[in-house]
């Protein structure tokens, strides 16, 4: 139902200002006279226009286009044995959960159907505070060291001069960064435009801990498999989408919850001990690396459904904030350092974006009671802490710490020297890629081949040039396809 839906003539009350006066009128400014100057005594007037003046809050820098649904989570196997997270504890248990699906780079008026990798964020309201789980469509990413996340971004928004997309950016980026290309290639193969939000996978793409009470722990990585079956579109499709219908994905979450078709996704870990992880043939905390289903299969953990649509897009979808650092007992971080990177950078981003308060706005504030010292700051809702004190340890009764809650593990050891110890780019880096290729059928490869090189086609010769060795390093068929296209386009290449 639209807000437009509304029955009609019904009498909603009278019309007041913020602070509860009511208003005379809504229709007419005061004056002094009929061809008199406005008075700065109409107060509504003022309170109206300022609000106006500031209804638009920052933007989000990445994931700013996304829509977002109410639903629940149902355990459905019994995973206590990895975990004291009680949320997980029993099948059948149910926890509310709240999901915003996005692209990345875009502006907020962009194409859902644009080529991007999609956002993939889901907020548990647990009974031990909230747990976000902020992964993407894709079970890996461009780059592994946070360094690289704002050069990165900048390559995917718009020229400081020009202040248009510019593929020479990229590309050039990219040709620095060749462990880019896993994800380059999923980017620019039929995944990189899924066909709406429903009929997509998502993961954690890090791994994370699965924390026992005694503090030993496994690695796992989450997968959510779509229940709707993956589709995606080709690019001739999703470009002419991008020209009808900018909104698709938004449009095509939403009115399938309208109608009762409610979306869900099968919840998945894979599983590894810390011995397992340590000694794999890939470095299981580097985020551009699969860790493979046949060495470690997918273990059914639950089941998340969509089932009511926010009453408020603003209110309930662009002021939610989701961080990895919002963690319940049970769940931990790993090294991974591009997640040791979002564990700040997220909440940091929402405290500019919607205040230091944010986490007491009602989409993003837990179902359980909030008992900590933070006091004011800019829109600080409820009673603020009232009479209780704002320091601790002190002698009135808390609120105190927990030592029994399992906030991190006590078994792994961290140790070696300080320093910047550098990824070394080897055969590693192009050997998932390259198994990757060597998957796709014969009609994926021939989209893939046409995506890329259309796109890197848009480059200027010397990025063109650059890029094509790490291709060709991937695989020589590829390389060379992507080549071919590149010298018909520009036979001096």
């Amino acid at each position: 139902m639209k807000s437009t839906d509304l029955p009609l003539n019904e009498d909603l009350g009278v019309l007041t200002t913020g602070s509860g006066n009511p208003v005379q009128s809504n229709q007419t400014t005061q004056t002094a006279g009929f061809y008199g100057p406005a008075l700065l005594q109409d107060f509504h007037l003022i309170d109206k226009l300022a609000h106006f003046d500031r209804e638009r809050i920052p933007e989000r820098v990445v994931h700013a286009k996304g829509a977002g649904a109410h639903g629940y989570f149902e355990v459905t196997k019994d995973i206590s044995h990895l975990t004291c997270a009680k949320f997980l504890s029993q099948v059948g248990k149910r926890t509310p959960v709240f999901a915003r699906f996005s692209t990345v780079g875009g502006e907020s008026g962009s194409a859902d159907t644009a080529r991007d990798p999609r956002g993939f964020a889901l907020k548990f309201y647990t009974e031990e505070g909230n747990w976000d789980m902020v992964g993407n469509n894709t079970p890996i990413f461009f780059i592994r060291d946070p360094l690289k996340f704002p050069d990165f971004i900048h390559t995917q928004k718009r020229d400081p001069r020009t202040h248009l997309k510019n593929p020479d950016m990229q590309w050039d980026f990219w040709s620095h960064v060749p462990e880019a290309l896993h994800q380059v290639m999923i980017l620019f193969s039929n995944r990189g435009t899924p066909d709406g939000f429903r009929h997509m996978h998502g993961y954690s793409s890090h791994a994370l801990k699965l924390v026992r009470e005694d503090g030993s722990f496994h690695y796992v990585k989450w997968h959510f498999r779509t229940d709707q079956g993956v589709k995606n579109l080709k690019a001739a499709e999703a470009e002419a989408l991008a020209a009808t219908s900018p909104d698709y994905a938004t449009q095509d979450l939403f009115e399938a919850i309208e109608r009762g078709d409610h979306p869900s996704w099968t919840a998945y870990i894979q599983v590894m001990t810390e011995e397992e992880a340590l000694g794999y043939k890939y470095n299981p905390f580097d985020v551009t690396k699969v860790v493979s289903q046949k060495d470690f299969p997918l273990q059914e953990v639950g089941r998340f459904v969509l089932n009511r649509n926010p009453e408020n897009y603003f209110a309930e979808v662009e002021q939610a904030a989701f961080s990895p650092s919002h963690m319940v007992p049970g769940i931990a971080p790993s090294p991974d350092r591009m997640l040791q990177g979002r564990l700040f950078s997220y909440p940091d981003t929402h405290r500019h974006r919607l205040g230091a308060n944010y986490l007491q706005l009602p989409i993003n504030r837990p179902q359980v009671p909030v008992l900590n010292h933070q006091r004011d700051g800019p829109m600080s809702a409820g009673d603020n802490g009232g009479r209780l004190p704002n320091y601790e340890p002190n002698s009135f009764g808390g609120p105190h710490q927990n030592l029994r809650s399992r906030e991190i593990d006590q078994a792994s050891v961290v140790q070696g020297t300080v320093g910047r110890h550098v990824y070394e780019l080897t055969d590693d880096d192009f050997k998932q890629p390259r198994d990757l290729y060597r998957l796709l059928s014969t009609e994926e490869q021939q989209d893939l081949v046409d995506n890329i090189a259309g796109n890197i086609a848009l480059a200027k010769p010397v990025f063109q040039r650059s890029i094509l060795p790490h291709i060709k390093r991937i695989d020589e068929e590829f390389g060379a396809r992507v080549e071919a296209i590149l010298r018909a386009k520009n036979p001096d290449l």
